[in-house]
């Protein structure tokens, strides 16, 4: 952390020793030593719209972190030894020598890159490394209604619940307007203490009837009547459902392979540039 800081403060100096010096075109409005800041140095400083108070006070305040961070440069070359600061130096050139070979390797990287994971790429990932995918919370796949308090259609709405064909589901999304709250889609695995969060009926003495598969459950406080339908359950230290888990192998497999080709890359750039005779080596 603290070479980073000094890289920093070194790569300020340089770049600061040639961009603030003075010029007789430009109007200063600061200074420190031989270094100037300039009226239009200042452009991007505030946004439009910004009140004529707030954008003084934003002004002064990039003016004086300027003058700090040169302040604190004369400083150290005043203070620090020529060999530390040829130490900071040599770390100045490996920086920028890092930052322009990332930003042009992670350029070819997105430019050759397959971003395509196909389901049964996934699915062999998974099988090899499902130890590392075992469950730290319960998980249900649930879909639930929440109604006012006897509603004249209880049974038919009970029934199309419970027996959820197609044309069920498009029943009771028709008259979905008159439900409190209510979630269909049963096909998405869920934390349960997510459930217990969004459905206020759910509490620590009830909600592991939730944990049943294919288990109904009908509800009631003193303002709704709650439907719910449990499709299918994984438990704590259960391994997590190949579906649940794999939006984040489809990462894990892509970093791979941008891994590999990053390695790849770099070699064959070295291989063609001994091949062009742009790169040798000397006994």
């Amino acid at each position: 952390m603290k070479h980073t800081l000094y890289i920093f403060l070194f790569g300020l100096l340089f770049n600061s020793c040639d961009f603030f010096k003075k010029s007789d075109d430009l109007e200063p409005i600061a200074r420190v030593n031989e270094s100037y800041l300039y009226k239009e140095d200042l452009k991007d400083v505030v946004p439009k719209g910004t009140s004529k108070e707030d954008s003084t006070l934003m002004v002064n305040a990039y003016i004086n972190r300027w003058a700090r961070q040169l302040l604190l440069m004369d400083g150290a070359l005043l203070n620090l030894s020529e060999e530390k600061q040829n130490e900071f130096s040599k770390l100045v050139k490996q920086y920028k020598n890092d930052l322009y070979a990332k930003a042009y390797l992670e350029g070819l990287v997105k430019k050759n890159i397959d971003t395509v994971v196909g389901h049964k790429e996934a699915e062999l990932f998974y099988e090899a490394n499902k130890e590392s995918f075992k469950l730290n919370d319960d998980l249900i796949q649930f879909r639930y209604i929440s109604l006012p308090l006897n509603p004249i259609n209880l049974d038919t709405i009970k029934k199309r619940f419970k027996r959820f064909e197609a044309k069920d589901k498009a029943y009771l999304d028709s008259i979905s307007v008159q439900f409190r709250s209510y979630s269909l889609n049963d096909s998405i695995w869920i934390k349960l203490n997510r459930v217990a969060e969004k459905i206020p009926i759910i509490n620590s003495s009830n909600k592991n009837q939730l944990l049943k598969k294919t288990n109904f459950l009908q509800l009631k406080d003193s303002l709704n009547l709650y439907l719910m339908q449990v499709n299918d359950v994984r438990l704590q230290n259960d391994y997590a459902p190949l579906d649940y888990v794999e939006t984040s192998i489809n990462k894990i497999v892509i970093n791979k392979r941008k891994l590999e080709l990053i390695k790849q890359l770099e070699n064959d750039i070295t291989k063609d540039a001994i091949k062009n005779n742009k790169f040798q080596t000397y006994n």
